[in-house]
C-alpha cells in the first residue's frame, strides 16, 4: 500500500516539474519579446547621426533656387565695392550739361578669353614625342643607307651612266628655252655643248643616273608631262 502512494506521489511531482518548465519557458519567451519592442522603439526615436542632422529641403526652396540659378549673371562678382558694374563702366556723378547714359546690360560685358596653355602643360607632350621623333629619324637613315646600298651595287654591275636628254638644239637660245620649261616642271636639267658633224650642237639633259631602270621612269615622268624624252647611255 505504501509502495503505490510512493508510486502515484511521484509522478505528481514529475507533472508539476514539466508543467513549472513549460511556464518558465512560455514567460521568458514573454519577457524577450518585450525587451526586442523596447530596444525597436528607443532605436526608432533616436536620431541617426549624420543624417537626421541635415536639413530636409521643400519645394518652395528647390523652386527659388532654381530662379536663382536661372537669372544668375556670370559678371556679377566683377563689381567691385568702387562702383564698378559689371560692363566695365565706372559709376560716377554725371557732369550738369551731359545727358543721362544708360549703363549696358550685364550680357554685353567682353567675354574673358581663356588662358593660354602654359609651358609646362605642354612639356610632356613634346617630352612623348622626343622618342617618336628619334626612331623616325633612325629609321630614315637606315632606308637612305639601304638605298646608297642598292645603287652602290646597281653601279657595280652597270657599266653605264645614264642621261634623259629631252632634245638637241643647233641655237643655244632654244636649249634654254626647254630647260626652263623643265624646270618650271620640277625637273633639273642642263644644257650641254657638243661638236657633231662640224657643228655645235646644245643637248638637254638630266643626269647623269647610275641605274637604269631609274633612268627609265625618270623618262616616263618627262614624257608624261607632254615632253618628247630619250635615254642616252654612256660609258663610266
Amino acid at each position: 500500500m505504501s509502495t503505490a502512494q510512493s508510486g502515484s506521489s511521484n509522478k505528481n511531482k514529475s507533472k508539476q516539474q514539466r508543467g513549472g518548465f513549460v511556464l518558465g519557458l512560455i514567460v521568458g519567451l514573454l519577457l524577450g519579446l518585450a525587451v526586442a519592442l523596447g530596444v525597436a522603439l528607443y532605436i526608432a526615436k533616436v536620431p541617426i547621426p549624420f543624417i537626421d542632422k541635415v536639413p530636409q529641403r521643400t519645394a518652395e526652396q528647390d523652386a527659388a533656387e532654381a530662379q536663382r540659378n536661372k537669372n544668375w549673371d556670370p559678371n556679377a562678382p566683377l563689381a567691385g565695392k568702387a562702383g564698378v558694374k559689371a560692363s566695365g563702366v565706372v559709376s560716377g556723378a554725371p557732369a550738369p550739361a551731359a545727358p543721362a547714359q544708360v549703363a549696358a546690360p550685364a550680357s554685353t560685358a567682353p567675354a574673358v578669353a581663356p588662358p593660354a596653355p602654359s609651358a609646362s602643360a605642354a612639356a610632356p607632350k613634346a617630352a612623348d614625342k622626343a622618342p617618336e621623333k628619334a626612331a623616325d629619324k633612325a629609321a630614315d637613315k637606315k632606308a637612305e643607307a639601304k638605298a646608297a646600298a642598292a645603287s652602290a651595287a646597281a653601279a657595280a654591275a652597270d657599266p653605264n651612266l645614264y642621261f634623259v636628254q629631252a632634245g638637241a638644239y643647233v641655237k643655244n637660245e632654244d636649249a634654254e628655252q626647254q630647260r626652263a620649261r623643265l624646270a618650271l616642271l620640277g625637273f633639273s636639267a642642263k644644257v650641254m655643248e657638243k661638236e657633231q658633224s662640224g657643228r655645235t650642237v646644245f643637248r638637254v639633259r638630266i643626269g647623269p643616273i647610275d641605274s637604269r631602270d631609274e633612268a627609265e621612269g625618270l623618262q616616263r615622268k618627262i614624257e608624261a608631262a607632254g615632253i618628247e624624252a630619250n635615254l642616252v647611255g654612256v660609258k663610266r
